[in-house]
């Protein structure tokens, strides 16, 4: 399997699928690089070059014990970049992958980047705060790292429900992808697993919205129950010059398999307007 070294050793799995112009996929949590099978597989056959990598402390990637920021992710990334010798990529992040890229762009700038796609991701700041009044309260994410430190299958198992919207809005999902879906988390050490809650609840991104100068596109699901759009989507969109802003309506959190033909599609049609 292939890996590739980051700045601090810390060896990173990733996989590197077809020819052509690129496309970096950057997972969410608390999943790893397979989930994105379900837009690599088409994009290759459309004749693109498709990465995806497994964040250190997820999947096959090192697990490192001490904690790390989202610097730390963004220059693993720019690592990535670099052994590969990237150009005009098309950076898509997915939830916490969201974050990954903002931080990419204002710490490492656009030289290697065409474009970049959010999807459902937490850019620019979930958290409740003083100047963040309408976020989301601490005690949401207490109960989740609660949850994950009393049993972490159990409460994966039903994270996954909501993530998808099992029982609302795809009740025929079948118990074998969620299976699948639940041993790609059950694959990140506990300890990662714990922290980037913390890590992606706490980390402000407002910051690095003005980085974002290239092309733009932000896709977000509007019964996201996971990462609320009006919190993170539609807010992205409004300071974001020029981002093309696209609601699935109704559409849940894993919309990268729940709308996967959809989603795959407006992928080709932001590489190829």
């Amino acid at each position: 399997m292939p890996f590739f070294v980051a700045n601090d050793g810390t060896e990173l799995f990733y996989k590197d699928w077809g020819t052509g112009r690129p496309v970096v996929f950057l997972h969410g949590w608390p999943l790893n690089a397979d989930m994105w099978d379900y837009q690599m597989v088409p994009l290759v056959r459309a004749g693109l070059r498709t990465v995806a990598y497994d964040r250190r402390g997820f999947g096959r990637s090192d697990q490192p014990g001490e904690p790390f920021t989202y610097d730390t992710l963004a220059d693993d990334l720019a690592a990535l970049l670099e052994e590969l010798d990237l150009s005009e990529v098309t950076l898509v992040g997915f939830s916490m992958g969201g974050g990954e890229v903002a931080r990419y762009l204002s710490r490492h700038g656009t030289g290697r980047i065409a474009r970049v796609m959010l999807v459902a991701s937490v850019v620019p700041y979930l958290l409740k705060s003083a100047d963040n009044p309408d976020g989301v309260d601490r005690a949401v994410f207490d109960d989740m790292v609660e949850g994950l430190e009393k049993d972490r299958p159990g409460f994966l198992a039903a994270f996954a429900r909501t993530f998808y919207g099992v029982g609302l809005i795809h009740p025929s999902l079948s118990t074998e992808f969620l299976h699948w879906s639940g041993n790609l988390a059950l694959q990140a050490s506990a300890l990662s697993t714990i922290d980037c809650v913390r890590l992606f609840s706490e980390t402000d991104f407002r910051p690095d919205l003005a980085a974002f100068t290239v092309p733009t596109a932000i896709i977000h699901g509007s019964g996201d129950k996971t990462v609320p759009i009006d919190l993170t989507g539609r807010k992205a969109a409004a300071a974001v010059p020029g981002a093309t802003f696209i609601a699935y309506d109704g559409a849940p959190h894993g919309l990268f398999y729940t709308e996967r033909a959809r989603l795959t599609a407006d992928l080709l049609d932001f590489i190829d307007p």
